[in-house]
């Protein structure tokens, strides 16, 4: 039960509200009808006998990417994250001496027939998962214009379109790969309200074909390519020249290993660094003309996963920051991809990492437990009237019935039943609605759930990042204890929270 503390703060949440804000994992997620279809179209036109060997040739490869990205140094030194080409010649400032695809990994043809049977429909379903809190946490924004750097085969625009299917007027495709770029064309080629597409090879190749008044893009995203360009170095200077690229929102995404959260950690360190330089050399300029040039848009802030602007808590600790997305395995992923002497299951585990920035300073939000206060159990007890104490049977098995699907996720794997249902262009309705339920705001109030909790009988412990501060520059790595008899109310939204979800302060 939560109330109003007398005459100061008025609440912002109910205790209905503040779970629906915090609620931001997702179940298992199924790819949508129209993806599948165009998979299963492509694959059926790119027929091939040998397809289970070259996805394990392609899995090999991937592989190979990673030992590569090893035997870059993890802890990096505070020079090179900061100013990576201090030691190069001003001229030379935005020189690619590697660029992306040149780690070996080219997609060739049957590579990139691989790529869309086996990897497409995760990397889409972890792609989704990003942009969908972003919107939740942004409900001011909807790109119109788009650059997707590293698109591949298209699955960043796909979950695009189905996030923002009516706002998005222009794509600006990077794919250095032809094969890719063919891929990804042949998918979308049934595709109805399209917004305006354009793909080039390269940044530099973008850069070259528009005016400098038309490269600012709402939204920049570049999911899991970074680690395919070898070069430390390299991987910064493209951030930056994206970041440049960026009008509000830069979205990076990389698989969630240890190397991958490496490279997330790196570039978030680098772009808010840079951001804070800008803003001191700003405010400690002599001349009005200069300190003018403070705008709403100057600086950067995280949006997600971290509630806080800070060095990352994580740093030297042996834990690494990474989310997960189940997903239903498509009918091309349960034919081609093997499994190790047991039946293959009907679902995958995506595992991601990722940073949102967005343009401006973190806005200085009241902390959603503000006016709010919480009865212990006790207390709840003593309030109780004699029909509280009256059992309801059907609604108590209900409940038990509820409580043993959230806990063990149980979900039906039936994703070819649902290919015949029909397709509309209203499929988020249901996360406008949840806005208005309750929405958490991006302000520093808001952990983020590391890890699955630990429930242990009457006791919840998650392992929480969260900001010490109002101000959202500072946080730290939390094992938060949640207990029954002291916040029974709390203590019900912390069994029901997951891996990934916020955590109210």
């Amino acid at each position: 039960m939560a109330s109003s503390v007398s005459g100061t703060i008025v609440p912002r949440f109910t205790a209905d509200t503040l779970r629906s804000a915090a609620k931001l994992s997702q179940g298992c997620h199924v790819v949508p009808v129209r993806l599948r279809r165009a998979i299963k179209k492509y694959l059926r036109e790119k027929e091939d006998p040998h397809m289970k060997r070259k996805v394990l040739s392609l899995s090999e490869s991937f592989h190979e990417v990673k030992e590569v990205n090893l035997l870059l140094p993890r802890s990096t030194s505070k020079e090179l994250v900061e100013d990576p080409l201090k030691s190069m010649q001003s001229s030379k400032r935005w020189k690619i001496k590697s660029a992306y695809g040149d780690i070996g990994l080219k997609y060739r043809d049957d590579e990139t027939i691989a790529y869309v049977a086996s990897r497409m429909p995760a990397v889409y379903a972890a792609c989704y998962r990003v942009l969908s809190e972003v919107k939740r946490r942004l409900p001011d924004f909807s790109p119109a214009k788009v650059l997707d750097f590293g698109a591949g085969t298209g699955s960043a625009m796909w979950a695009l379109r189905e996030v923002w299917p009516k706002s998005m007027e222009k794509i600006n495709l990077i794919e250095p790969s032809q094969s890719m770029q063919r891929a990804g064309q042949r998918l979308i080629k049934d595709l109805k309200d399209l917004p305006f597409i354009q793909s080039y090879g390269s940044i530099q190749a973008l850069t070259q074909s528009i005016s400098k008044s038309e490269r600012q893009h709402d939204l920049v995203i570049a999911s899991y390519v970074l680690g395919e360009i070898p070069s430390l170095k390299d991987r910064i200077t493209v951030v930056r020249q994206l970041w440049d690229l960026t009008g509000d929102v830069l979205i990076l995404i990389e698989p969630g290993t240890p190397e991958g959260s490496n490279i997330i950690s790196q570039m978030r360190s680098h772009i808010l660094w840079m951001e804070s330089r800008k803003i001191r050399k700003l405010e400690s300029a002599s001349h009005k003309s200069s300190k003018s040039l403070i705008t709403m848009k100057s600086g950067a802030f995280i949006v997600a996963p971290c509630p806080h602007d800070g060095r990352c808590p994580l740093y030297n600790t042996g834990k690494y920051c990474h989310f997960v997305q189940r997903l239903e395995r498509t009918t091309s992923q349960r034919a081609y991809k093997r499994s190790r002497g047991k039946p293959l299951r009907g679902y995958e585990d995506e595992k991601f990492s990722y940073v949102a920035f967005r343009r401006g300073r973190r806005p200085r939000e009241p902390w959603p437990l503000n006016g709010m206060k919480f009865d212990t159990l006790k207390e709840q007890h003593a309030k109780r009237s004699p029909e509280d104490l009256e059992i309801d049977y059907e609604d108590q098995i209900e409940s038990e019935v509820d409580d043993d699907e959230q806990e063990q996720n149980l979900v039906s794997y039936n994703s070819d039943i649902t290919e015949t249902d029909a397709i509309t262009d209203d499929d988020d309705d249901s996360g406008e609605e949840a806005e208005e339920r309750g929405r958490a705001d991006v302000g520093s109030g808001w952990g983020r759930i590391i890890y699955s909790p630990i429930r242990r009988g009457k006791r919840v412990e998650m392992d929480v990042c969260r900001a010490t501060n109002r101000d959202g520059t500072e946080g730290l790595f939390d094992r938060i204890v949640v207990t029954q008899s002291k916040n029974p109310t709390l203590h019900h939204q912390a069994r029901r929270s997951l891996w990934g979800d916020l955590w109210p302060f």
